[in-house]
């Protein structure tokens, strides 16, 4: 199959302000996209530039996910992540983990070495332990608190922030992955879709997508799975299907977006918030990067 038919879109959250300059985080996921340009044409699957691409966000510092999360009301930093692979209907999720660099690699590790989809808590924090997951040695020094000041939301409100990825390969695979350190200010064990398939995160052999936003309304409208039941029983177009979700979040209340990719390679970033950090490699091969 033809290079040009790879796709992948990437995002940094929701949760971008008017005022705010994103100007390295919007040079970063381009940077990512290029990256993982390359490692499609070199022949890596779906999944796996899925893995690698939301593991450099959630390493990168630069997002509320993986080290630049926010404690919760605790003072401690609960990480949530899902991944599915699309050829495989093969999914993994991880939910309140402490300890550990990249819940989106525990993710994955839950999904390929357990019969489980989720772990969550102390339980989840053992398996990655037994497994040899990079842990984290210091937490004051490895988290960066990427969303200090980015919220204008008022107290007790669902300021937000999460990665994902979704992704094409040349095979026509699809695989999709989210990770984030959740709302600003949660209470202990607090829950939002980024970990829940069919609510953060979905992909099957039409579509892939990931979530971001206040993921209590993603979890109420069953965000991605709705979407990609949308194209399969409905027969919506990706766009049409797209907006129709994002639609029903805002009639709520809630704010938010999402990127997805179906089995064709097309890419939509939609949001419905001040702005969205994304960046894609279209089928074309062209890149782009943007927040608003």
């Amino acid at each position: 199959m033809a290079n040009n038919c790879l796709s992948l879109a990437v995002h940094g959250g929701a949760g971008a302000r008017p005022g705010r300059d994103y100007s390295r985080e919007i040079v970063h996921m381009r940077g990512l996209a290029e990256a993982g340009r390359d490692r499609l044409r070199a022949g890596a699957s779906a999944l796996d530039v899925a893995t690698e691409t939301t593991a450099a966000l959630e390493a990168s510092g630069l997002y509320v996910a993986g080290r630049g999360a926010s404690p919760n009301t605790a003072g401690r930093f609960e990480l949530d992540a899902c991944i599915m692979d699309g050829a495989t209907g093969r999914a993994g999720s991880v939910a309140t983990l402490e300890g550990f660099q990249s819940p989106v690699a525990v993710a994955r590790a839950i999904m390929e070495q357990t019969p489980h989809v989720m772990l969550a808590g102390a339980g989840a924090a053992g398996f990655a332990a037994a497994r040899g997951l990079a842990a984290i040695a210091d937490p004051a020094a490895w988290f960066t608190r990427a969303g200090t000041g980015e919220s204008n939301h008022p107290p007790g409100g669902l300021a937000h922030g999460t990665v994902g990825c979704v992704v094409r390969d040349a095979e026509g695979r699809l695989a999709a992955a989210t990770s984030t350190g959740g709302v600003f200010g949660k209470l202990p064990g607090r829950v939002g879709d980024s970990p829940l398939i069919g609510a953060g995160g979905w992909a099957d052999e039409r579509v892939a997508i990931s979530c971001t936003g206040q993921g209590e309304y993603f979890i109420r409208v069953a965000a991605a799975a709705q979407l990609a039941f949308r194209m399969r029983f409905g027969g919506q177009g990706l766009e049409q299907a797209a907006d129709a979700v994002l639609a029903e979040i805002r009639a709520l209340g809630g704010e938010g977006g999402l990127i997805a990719v179906d089995a064709t390679g097309r890419i939509v970033m939609p949001f419905v918030s001040a702005g969205m950090k994304r960046a894609a490699l279209l089928p074309s091969g062209e890149i782009v990067s943007e927040a608003f």
